[in-house]
């Protein structure tokens, strides 16, 4: 049975995850109104993602405007492809923003 309250949209987008100073590249995965699934960028170091750990994501929409979301890490794994190693991420989105929400309504 589902659990989740919003239905997943299948989509490809690249974003970055910021902590603090430091910004990382990220594959956007599938989206929902509350909630985003995110690849991280194949790398020879790991960094570890804690479930309740704020996390913050920037990419662009359509238009071409920026939009900003504060998370909250919900389950994180690890993979090892052949080109180094990735974390798979599920996120909740904290009081997503109406441009957000207006952009996921369009998609579906």
């Amino acid at each position: 049975m589902e659990k989740r309250r919003f239905k997943r949209i299948k989509i490809n987008l690249k974003a970055e995850r910021i902590s603090g100073d430091e910004k990382y590249g990220v594959l956007i995965e599938d989206i929902s109104e509350n909630g985003i699934h995110i690849i991280t960028t194949p790398s020879n170091t790991h960094k570890k993602y804690t479930p309740g750990t704020d996390i913050d994501l920037k990419f662009l929409l359509t238009s071409g405007e920026t939009l900003n979301l504060h998370c909250k890490i919900r389950w994180a794994y690890s993979k090892i492809p052949p080109d180094g190693l990735t974390d798979s991420i599920g996120m909740e989105i904290i009081d997503p923003p109406p441009k957000y929400i207006e952009f996921i309504r369009a998609l579906r």
